[in-house]
């Protein structure tokens, strides 16, 4: 059963969307409602996270 007033539900266009290659990305929206760095090197990441260097730039 699908809950339309689930607050984790995603939202094309606000919480991601579709790249050129068909990946699902996250906007910074998104992880600003999730409320921690994953630590995956995301492309839309407002926490600041360096992948390369493994520490967080903000």
């Amino acid at each position: 059963m699908i809950d339309e007033n689930d607050p984790n539900k995603l939202i094309e266009g606000e919480d991601f969307y579709y790249t050129p290659e068909g990946y699902k990305c996250f906007t910074e929206k998104h992880h600003l409602k999730r409320g921690y760095c994953c630590k995956s090197g995301c492309r839309h990441c407002p926490y600041g996270y360096d992948k390369k260097t493994g520490t967080n730039k903000k």
